[in-house]
């Protein structure tokens, strides 16, 4: 259970203007760490400052989860590392503590976050509205990098970008603002370019605007200085006189000339070169890549909360939880079959705990936690050890019950009845039970793989 009050400290000045007391202060950061940890840590400096202090802090195990906020103005480096600005009423900092120390403590229960997609995931969880938030900075070649990633990461080498990707593909982190659009080089990745013209035709870099004319006669086109002779216009190729413009000659579009090959062009060609690796590409020819923050999706959330508690973990880990890939791929597997072969057929069983969501954030985490385990005791009640399970969000639950006609689904749907009467308590008699069954192949839909089901089905349930 969290304590009454949490232990504050302040590293920098002496914060005059909160309303906070028995506070310790800290003029230098090695002080600070060489005592014994606290709750909430207040950086009382200017932006910049703040942020290579953020940098360290999250590097250290003792302060890689803790709440610290900034009280002054903040760099990017604040936004990405920190809690956000300091609140001045010590109420509203020990609210949001009080939050954090609820799930801390069931991080606490499990081992340590020791892989460094649950060191991230963590995080995340531990702080309502938490991001992976991307900061552009010149020094790294593809201009930005994600700070907390890095602070995560200990000694391990992690490509950002690609693990984000993998995130959101496994349905753990889901994409969020678009910060920018960047183009990197196709052979190095570097996104350091040099945009340059060059001649059409020999990709010589030596070109220059440069007026030209059009002799009718003859139809040669060169530079305007070469049909000068003696003040007037001679075409140097036929020696006729021009005189006027439109009948006799005219200036062309060809107003780049290169001075390696003597070659007229209208526009140049341009090459992107590398700054890096010194190779040259057309732009079509670079990747584009969009920068974005990241948030956690419910999956993740859910994960979270089965993953740093021991107990949740047993429980679910009995009901053969898949996560949403892994179930979707054995879904539409299991369709295929179904329509090559003859019966046995499968049957699928979608729940929705309505108001579940809303419910566990009344609880909070300690009682909500406890409910989810009862809920998933009563579910291993109705579930065969063959069947296998899935969550897609915090209310949708789904069963995949192999060599199910319709017969055995509805012995199944009885048993599951039974889970409806622990939502006869008080505080929890907001939650209802929605259920939707299918058994295959003829309730199938044609060219319907596992995830356009799931769609399908979960539509039906809202």
């Amino acid at each position: 259970m969290p304590t009454q009050h949490p232990r504050i400290a302040i590293l920098g000045h002496r914060v005059t203007d909160l309303n906070l007391v028995q506070l310790e202060h800290f003029t230098e950061l090695g002080s600070l760490l060489a005592v014994a940890v606290f709750d909430v840590l207040l950086l009382d400096m200017p932006g910049p400052h703040a942020g290579r202090v953020l940098r360290t802090l999250r590097s250290q195990p003792s302060y890689r989860y803790r709440l610290i906020y900034c009280c002054r103005d903040q760099d990017g480096w604040c936004e990405a590392l920190g809690d956000g600005a300091c609140s001045v009423e010590a109420s509203e900092i020990k609210a949001r503590w009080d939050v954090w120390q609820e799930r801390f403590s069931l991080l606490r229960q499990g081992p340590a976050p020791g892989r460094f997609e649950s060191r991230v995931l963590a995080w995340l969880w531990l702080r309502d509205n938490a991001q992976v938030c991307a900061l552009r900075d010149p020094e790294v070649p593809q201009h930005y990098r994600y700070p907390l990633l890095d602070a995560l990461a200990d000694s391990e080498q992690i490509n950002s970008f690609a693990w984000l990707a993998l995130m959101v593909q496994q349905d753990w982190l889901e994409e969020g603002v678009l910060v920018d659009r960047v183009r990197l080089c196709p052979d190095c990745g570097s996104g350091r370019l040099n945009f340059i013209d060059v001649c059409t035709e020999c990709h010589a870099l030596d070109i220059a605007r440069q007026p030209s004319l059009h002799c009718f006669t003859c139809g040669h086109v060169g530079a305007q200085e070469s049909f000068l002779k003696d003040g007037v216009l001679l075409c140097p190729n036929c020696l006729n006189r021009l005189r006027h413009i439109g009948s006799d000659y005219d200036r062309p579009m060809e107003n780049y000339r290169c001075r390696a090959c003597q070659a007229f062009f209208v526009d140049a060609e341009v090459q992107a070169r590398c700054l890096d690796c010194g190779l040259s590409h057309t732009p079509d020819q670079l990747r584009a890549r969009e920068v974005r923050d990241f948030r956690l999706t419910e999956a993740g959330r859910f994960r979270c909360r089965q993953e740093f508690s021991e107990h949740s973990g047993r429980h679910f880990g009995r009901l053969n939880l898949l996560g949403g890939k892994d179930f979707y791929d054995l879904l539409s597997w299991q369709i295929l079959l179904a329509r090559r072969y003859p019966p046995p057929a499968f049957s699928l069983i979608g729940l929705r705990f309505v108001n579940l969501a809303g419910t566990l954030s009344l609880l909070g985490e300690h009682r909500g936690h406890a409910f989810i385990d009862s809920l998933a005791d009563r579910l291993k009640e109705s579930v065969r050890e063959t069947d296998r399970c899935s969550r897609s969000t915090e209310e949708f639950f789904w069963i995949m019950l192999p060599h199910t006609d319709a017969k055995g689904l509805e012995c199944v749907k009885q048993r599951l009845s039974r889970v409806a009467e622990l939502f006869s308590a008080p505080e929890v008699s907001d939650i209802s039970l929605r259920v939707i069954t299918l058994t295959a192949p003829q309730d199938l839909l044609d060219q319907e793989d596992g995830e356009l089901l799931l769609a399908r089905l979960a539509s039906e349930l809202e």
